[in-house]
């Protein structure tokens, strides 16, 4: 039994609750995405630097608190940092609307050009986080690191693997479930959200019925900012930041929402965490797992690891061609007849 519960601590701490978080923080991701894909009809090819920006909007606020004398104490104090950054963000995605996107949807271009006007603004975003916070990375993560530190554990519990629980995975759990909840519930409850969705699934239906385009775009942008800095920020207090560390997120993100289907946001929920639990168990090393739960004999002598975990971006990529070879309309996406 001592043995199953070392297993069993050992894939909770190393495996399982890393997957959660990083699931989480793709979904948050993928759901700007899927907001964006499935009011505005295009996929933006800058969502990830978007994501890079709202941390480096944040880290300029959480120092600038720091500096004051600011804390939460046991919590980072980038939690202050990203509720000014949401608002900054709202207004640099709609200004980015306003000058770029606005035209084209007014002289109704394809997709195609958005996506490629979407690679500018990414460019355009690259340049100004380098000029604003430099190309190195930023530790920005204060107050307790830990809830639940390996030796507190051993002590606790007695047995020799040790469970480790940092503040920045419960944080990113947490606040993805509320702020997923929240989004459903506004989807689903108020006018506004009704009127995204009527506007999303027809959108000519929808003007016919007074729907505002202006304010409906606009809302649309607000909704992406405030889930880019949930995503960005509690990716960078997990992993740390890098102005280009983000950028790895683009296909893990897209490739989520296809599986779940784009314009689904229960689909980008559900293909974040297909996408989030095959990455880390493809580059699992499963050797120290699968010794205290076989016999002695059966012991492996090697990692018992299907990819190296430079491959682990392969396997998104390795999800999205079989999703769009079997069930292109993803998951949760509507199958035309």
């Amino acid at each position: 039994m001592t043995d199953l519960l070392n297993g069993l601590a050992h894939l909770t701490s190393m495996l399982i609750i890393p997957s959660l978080a990083y699931g989480s923080q793709l979904a948050l991701g993928a759901l700007g995405v899927t907001l964006i894909f499935g009011v505005l009809r295009f996929s933006s090819f800058a969502h990830a630097e978007g994501l890079s920006m709202a941390t480096a909007v944040t880290i300029l606020f959480t120092v600038w608190l720091q500096g004051m004398g600011v804390s939460l104490g046991v919590l980072p104090t980038a939690l202050l940092g990203m509720g000014l950054a949401m608002p900054a963000m709202a207004l640099v995605f709609i200004g980015t609307d306003r000058a770029l996107y606005r035209h084209f949807r007014r002289v109704n271009a394809r997709p195609e050009v958005f996506m490629i006007v979407s690679a500018g603004v990414m460019l355009m975003m690259s340049g100004a986080i380098r000029l604003a916070i430099g190309a190195d990375g930023r530790e920005f993560e204060d107050g307790e690191r830990f809830i639940l530190t390996a030796r507190g554990f051993r002590d606790w519990s007695g047995l020799a693997e040790p469970l480790v629980l940092k503040t920045s995975q419960v944080l990113t759990i947490g606040l993805a479930a509320l702020a997923t909840a929240a989004l459903f519930w506004f989807l689903n409850r108020t006018q506004a959200g009704r009127s995204m969705r009527a506007y999303a699934d027809n959108r000519n239906l929808a003007l016919l019925s007074g729907v505002d385009p202006d304010r409906i775009v606009r809302l649309t942008w607000v909704l992406v900012a405030v889930l880019s800095v949930l995503a960005g920020v509690l990716f960078g207090l997990d992993k740390g930041y890098r102005p280009f560390v983000c950028q790895q997120l683009l296909l893990p993100m897209f490739a989520a929402a296809v599986v779940g289907g784009l314009g689904s946001p229960a689909g980008a929920i559900a293909g974040s965490m297909i996408v989030a639990f095959s990455e880390l168990t493809l580059t699992f090393a499963w050797k120290k797992a699968l010794t205290y739960v076989l016999p002695a004999a059966w012991a492996p002598e090697g990692m018992v690891q299907a990819l190296s975990t430079e491959y682990k971006f392969a396997v998104s990529f390795l999800i999205l061609v079989i999703v769009l070879l079997v069930r292109p309309a993803g998951l949760f996406g509507k199958v035309a007849r």
